[in-house]
C-alpha cells in the first residue's frame, strides 16, 4: 500500500508512520518538518499547508490511501480539494470532543449527537473552545469530499503513551513512579476511558488496509479510575497509596479538571461529565480496534519521561507540595 501520512513526525502521526512501515507499506510523509525529524525510511515531502498551493508538490501522485489528524478545517478542506481525486481511501482522525452531549453514558458514534460545524472563518488552531466545532467541520470536508464510502472517522479519546507532551498521562506516570501517599480525585469506580497511542496507530494503519468506512470512536472500554490508577502503579512498579479525594473538595480548592497548570488529568466533574469517559466501543471492537493493559503502557511511557531534556510542554498536574497541602487539608478538614 502506498499511504500518503499528512504530518507524521510527532506522536500519533509518528506512530502511524512506524506502524506502516514495519507492515511493509510505501509510505510517504508530507509536513513542514518542524514538529520532529520524519522517520528513517519515509519519503519525505516539504508542505506548507497554510499556503493554499502548498500541497502542489503532491499533485498528481496517486496513493492507496491517506491518514491526516489535523485540527485545521482550512487544512482540510484543502487537502481533500486536492487529494481525493488521486487518494483511493482517507482515514481522518476527529476527537471525542466532537459530541454535543457529554453527560449521557454509553453513547454510541453511530448514533450520538455532535456539536454543529465551525463556520469557515473559525479556524485557530490554538482556540481550544473551538476545537470540538473544528474537528467536526474536518469530518464533513473529509465525508463530503472523498464520500461516505471511502472515509474512516475515527474520533479518538485520551490518547497515551511515549512521545505525549500534553502532560495528561504522564503526570501520572511519574507521580505513581515516586510512590507513597496519592491524591485520587474522585471515587474509585469513577469510570475513565483511554487509548495506547500504538493501538491506535495499529487500528488507523489496518483501517487503511481494508478500506474501512463509516466513524468509530478510538478508544479503549471504559475502567473505574481505581484500576486505571492501581495498574500504572503496577506497570511502574510503585508501592502507592491512594487517597480517594471528592469533587467538592478538590473544585473548592480551585484544583482544575483534565488539563492546564494546578490540574488532575483523566478527571472530570459528575455528572456534567459523566458521558465522556465512558463511551459504547463495542462497535469498534468488533471493527479491529485492540488495546493493551495501562500498566503497560506505563512501562513503557516511564523511560520516555525519564529521558527528557525538559518536562513536557503542558504543566498538567500539581506539583509535590500543592499536593501534600491538599492531602494535609482533606485530612484536616471537619466532618
Amino acid at each position: 500500500m502506498r499511504l500518503l501520512v499528512l504530518g507524521g513526525t510527532a506522536f500519533l502521526g509518528r506512530a502511524v508512520v512506524r506502524t506502516a512501515l514495519a507492515a511493509g507499506h510505501d509510505v510517504i510523509c508530507a509536513a513542514r518538518g518542524v514538529s520532529g525529524e520524519p522517520e528513517s525510511g519515509v519519503n519525505f515531502v516539504r508542505v506548507d499547508r497554510d499556503d493554499p498551493e502548498g500541497l502542489a508538490p503532491l499533485r498528481g501522485v496517486e496513493f492507496d490511501a491517506l491518514v491526516d489528524v489535523s485540527r485545521q478545517p482550512s487544512h482540510v478542506r484543502r487537502a481533500v480539494a486536492e487529494l481525493a481525486p488521486s487518494v483511493g481511501h482517507a482515514v481522518y482522525v476527529s476527537s471525542a470532543s466532537a459530541y454535543a452531549d457529554n453527560s449521557t453514558p454509553g453513547q454510541r458514534a453511530a448514533d450520538a449527537p455532535v456539536l454543529d460545524p465551525a463556520p469557515p472563518e473559525v479556524d485557530d488552531p490554538t482556540d481550544w473552545e473551538t476545537y470540538g466545532p473544528r474537528k467536526v467541520a474536518c469530518e464533513r470536508a473529509v465525508v463530503d469530499g472523498f464520500s461516505a464510502d471511502r472515509a474512516f472517522i475515527c474520533r479518538a479519546g485520551l490518547i497515551i503513551g511515549p512521545e505525549d507532551d500534553t502532560n495528561r498521562f504522564g503526570y501520572w506516570v511519574s507521580r505513581l513512579a515516586r510512590g507513597g501517599e496519592v491524591l485520587a480525585p474522585g471515587a474509585p469506580a469513577d469510570l475513565v476511558q483511554y487509548v495506547d497511542v500504538r493501538d491506535l496507530a495499529d487500528w488507523l494503519v489496518r483501517a487503511a488496509e481494508s478500506r474501512l468506512a463509516g466513524v468509530y470512536d478510538g478508544m479503549g472500554v471504559p475502567v473505574s479510575r481505581e484500576h486505571f490508577l492501581t495498574h500504572v502503579a503496577v506497570g511502574v512498579a510503585a508501592a502507592v497509596q491512594l487517597t480517594w479525594v471528592d469533587q467538592e473538595f478538590l473544585l473548592e480548592q480551585g484544583v482544575q479538571p483534565w488539563a492546564g497548570e494546578r490540574s488532575l488529568p483523566l478527571w472530570l466533574p459528575l455528572p456534567e461529565y459523566a458521558g465522556f469517559l465512558c463511551r459504547d466501543v463495542s462497535a469498534s471492537l468488533a471493527a479491529g480496534l485492540t488495546t493493551r493493559d495501562v500498566a503497560d503502557t506505563a512501562r513503557d511511557t516511564l523511560p520516555w519521561l525519564q529521558g527528557l531534556a525538559t518536562a513536557p510542554r503542558n504543566g498538567a498536574g500539581l506539583t509535590p507540595g500543592d499536593e501534600a497541602t491538599l492531602l494535609e487539608k482533606w485530612h484536616g478538614r471537619t466532618p
